[in-house]
Order: C-alpha cells, then structure tokens, then sequence
C-alpha cells in the first residue's frame, strides 16, 4: 500500500490538473493498450505500452491531487490493520473495534492481530452508503406525505 501524505503544493495542484485533462483528452477507451512516448532523462524518446485501465487510473489520481488532495493505493486483496480500516472508515480504532466485534465487519486473525480484508471494507461501505439512500427516501416520501417537501 502506497500512500503520498503530503498535501501537494498549489503548484503541484495546477499542474496535476492539467497533466489529467490532457492524459484525459488522449486516452482511447476503445483499446486495452495504448502506446505513450516520453522522453528519458537523457533525451531519448522512449515508447511505452500501457494498458488503458492503468491511464485511467492516472487521470483519477492527478484528477485528486489537482483537487489539492492526497491519494493513497489499495490493492483490492489487501488486508489492512485495525488503524489503517479506521482511517479509510474515517472512524477511531476504538469505533472500528466495536465494529469488528459485533460483527458488522467481518475480519481474520494473524496472531494476536487482527486485519481486514480490503474487499469486506468496501462491501462494509457500500452497505452504508445504501442504508443512508434508503433513509433519506423514506425521510423524502414522509415529507411529501406531510407536505413538509420543498
């Protein structure tokens, strides 16, 4: 797992704006590869095959750090400590402890640690995510039946 924990500079902002929109404009989605030239430090023009999926990837990471955003990578079969799940739920360790252990999210043991899988997070959030559409139509249509709606 990689991560850059340093806001980027104002600079570095404009610039990955930029670099995304034009990586954007050029991307063929058509293809599964696509060929990219660049120029190595000393001057040579390099070819480099890439496949599309990973430029798009590109555009979505400088799309963030032109937002003035970090960026961190999760392979999807990653499993992650209690304090790393915590920061990707943007809860306490503690909060993500009693997750775990009333078992709204499921976990595994590697010795006397525990560690989430990467995958179960995402489910984790994607369940949450649909809770809190769910509520808020219920909370809309309760509205409309009041006459309380907008």
């Amino acid at each position: 797992m990689q991560a850059y924990e340093q806001l980027p500079t104002a600079q570095e902002a404009a610039l990955a704006k930029l670099c995304s929109q034009e990586l954007a404009a050029v991307i063929e989605t058509k293809l599964d590869v696509q060929s990219l030239a660049l120029i190595s430090p000393d001057g040579q023009l390099k070819q480099v095959e890439i496949p599309v999926s990973a430029l798009r990837l590109m555009v979505n990471i400088l799309t963030e750090l032109g937002e003035g955003n970090t960026v961190k990578l999760v392979p999807i079969h990653a499993e992650l400590t209690t304090q790393e799940a915590a920061d990707l739920l943007n809860v306490s360790r503690p909060t993500l402890i009693k997750l775990l252990d009333e078992g709204a999210l499921p976990f595994h043991r590697t010795g006397n640690r525990r560690k989430v899988r990467f995958n179960d997070l995402r489910r984790y959030q994607s369940q949450l995510e649909a809770q809190r559409l769910q509520a808020l139509d219920e909370l809309t249509q309760l509205d409309q039946e009041l006459g309380l709606g907008y």
